[in-house]
C-alpha cells in the first residue's frame, strides 16, 4: 500500500464526498497543455500587427482619392481591432495572476515554478489519485470474495463435521 492509497482510503472512510474532487477540475488536461509563454509572443505578434495596419493607414493619407475607401475600411478596422486587442491584453492579464495565485496556493514561487509545471503537477496528482482509488476498490472487493469464499469453506466444514458425527 502507497501513501496515496493511504489517502484514498482515509478519504473514503472520513469524507467519501472528497473522492470525486477530480470533477471540479474538469478542465485541467487542457489546462495543463497551454503554455503562457506561446501565448504572451501571440499576443505580442497580434500588437505588432496592429501597429503595422495602422502604419499603413497612415502612410496611405498621402495617396489621394484613390485610397478612400481603403481608408475608411482599415479605419473602421481598427477601432475594431484595438477594442478586442485590449480585451485580449486585459484577459491575458487576468490569466497572468490567475496562474500566479495557483503557484501561490500550492506554495510554489511563481518566477521560480511556472504555469505548465503547476497544472502538469497537478494534473499528475489527481491520475495517480484515481488509479489509486480504483486499485483500492479493485483490492476490497478481492478481499470481499476471499472472506465469502473462506465463510463458505467453513460452512461446508461445519456440514461435513456434523454429517460425519451421525454416522
Amino acid at each position: 500500500m502507497t501513501l496515496m492509497h493511504y489517502l484514498c482510503k482515509v478519504l473514503a472512510s472520513k469524507s467519501p464526498a472528497l473522492l470525486d474532487f477530480h470533477e471540479d477540475l474538469v478542465n485541467l488536461e487542457a489546462a495543463s497543455k497551454i503554455q503562457l509563454k506561446f501565448l504572451a509572443e501571440e499576443m505580442q505578434a497580434i500588437i505588432k500587427g496592429l501597429e503595422k495596419v495602422k502604419q499603413e493607414l497612415a502612410a496611405s493619407e498621402n495617396d489621394g482619392l484613390v485610397s478612400e475607401i481603403f481608408r475608411k475600411t482599415l479605419n473602421q478596422f481598427i477601432g475594431v481591432a484595438e477594442i478586442e486587442v485590449a480585451s485580449v491584453t486585459n484577459l491575458y492579464s487576468v490569466v497572468g495572476r490567475n496562474a500566479d495565485a495557483l503557484a501561490l496556493y500550492f506554495g510554489e514561487d511563481p518566477a521560480r515554478c511556472p504555469f505548465e509545471q503547476v497544472t502538469a503537477t497537478l494534473s499528475n496528482f489527481v491520475r495517480l489519485f484515481r488509479k489509486a482509488h480504483e486499485e483500492n476498490g479493485k483490492q476490497a472487493e478481492l478481499e470481499k470474495k476471499k472472506a465469502q469464499k473462506e465463510a463458505e469453506m467453513e460452512n461446508a466444514k461445519g456440514i461435513n463435521l456434523s454429517k460425519g458425527s451421525k454416522d
